[in-house]
Formats: C-alpha cells, sequence, structure tokens
C-alpha cells in the first residue's frame, strides 16, 4: 500500500497514447504527472505557453494576445480556441498528451470534444482540481472520463 499512497494519477494509465486533461489551476502538488508525462513521451501543453510562444514569436495572434494582456485581461476565448485549434490539428493523431488548463470554459470543452471526435480520437482520463469550474467537470464526469481530484495527487 506504501507504495501506491504516492503514485501518480497516470500511472493506471501508462502509455505514450493516452490523452489527458488537467483541468483548474494546477499547482505544485502536479509536478509528478508533469514528470511523468515526460517519461511517457506525452505532449505537455497549455493554452498560456502557446500564447507565450506567439507572443515571442510576434506572430498577429501572439500580437493579440499581447495587447490583450497589456490591457489587464487574460488573452480572449477566441485567442486561445484559435491556437489550441492549431495546435491540436498540427499534432499527430495518435500523439498522446497531457493537456493542462484548456478546456477552461464550457464552450471550449465542447468544442475540444467535437475536434477528438472529427479525428476518431477519445480521452484517457480527466483530471480536476479542487477549484475547477464545476459544469465542466460534471461534463467530463457525464461522459465517464473524470478520474479523480489533482489534491489527490499530493
Amino acid at each position: 500500500m506504501k507504495g501506491t499512497e504516492h503514485s501518480s494519477p497516470l500511472s493506471a494509465f501508462a502509455s505514450a497514447k493516452a490523452k489527458f486533461l488537467l483541468l483548474g489551476p494546477v499547482g505544485p502538488h502536479t509536478a509528478d504527472l508533469f514528470a511523468q508525462a515526460r517519461s511517457l513521451n506525452l505532449e505537455h501543453v497549455s493554452p498560456a505557453s502557446l500564447v507565450q510562444q506567439e507572443i515571442s514569436r510576434r506572430t498577429p495572434l501572439g500580437q493579440q494576445a499581447a495587447s490583450a494582456l497589456s490591457r489587464g485581461s487574460s488573452a480572449a476565448e477566441q485567442i486561445t480556441l484559435t491556437l489550441m485549434r492549431k495546435w491540436f490539428w498540427a499534432r499527430k493523431p495518435d500523439a498522446g498528451f497531457l493537456l493542462e488548463g484548456f478546456p477552461a470554459t464550457l464552450l471550449q470543452a465542447l468544442v475540444f470534444d467535437e475536434w477528438l471526435e472529427a479525428r476518431g480520437e477519445t480521452l484517457t482520463a480527466v483530471f480536476a482540481a479542487p477549484t475547477a469550474p464545476a459544469d465542466i467537470v460534471t461534463h467530463y464526469r457525464t461522459f465517464g472520463f473524470l478520474r479523480g481530484n489533482l489534491s489527490a495527487a499530493a
């Protein structure tokens, strides 16, 4: 029992083709999830990192995001969806991923579900932080993907 108490939630699904969502704000308790994702060769993706890449590259979308951030607002939902769509459709369909912080709204969850369905893909599991939006948690629980609370990974 001692060895399983602190094992990563990803352990039960160890596969390079696994597709995971981490809902809500992540904290230090998720560092082991990121390390295990790397060891499985899962791509670790977050909208925030994609926005920063676009800003660094000074792309038109990055300039829009930088403008939104300079006004004190986060990147608009449309920018987030555009960047995530670009990432999603550029990746190999059988490649696994650990997606952090997306979807952040129910609209994003519904759009993401459509993308997965269009490619004939399915999620492996969804993990939620205690403060994850309840409507998104309920959405993925309804489909049987919710596997646990991120605080349990601590």
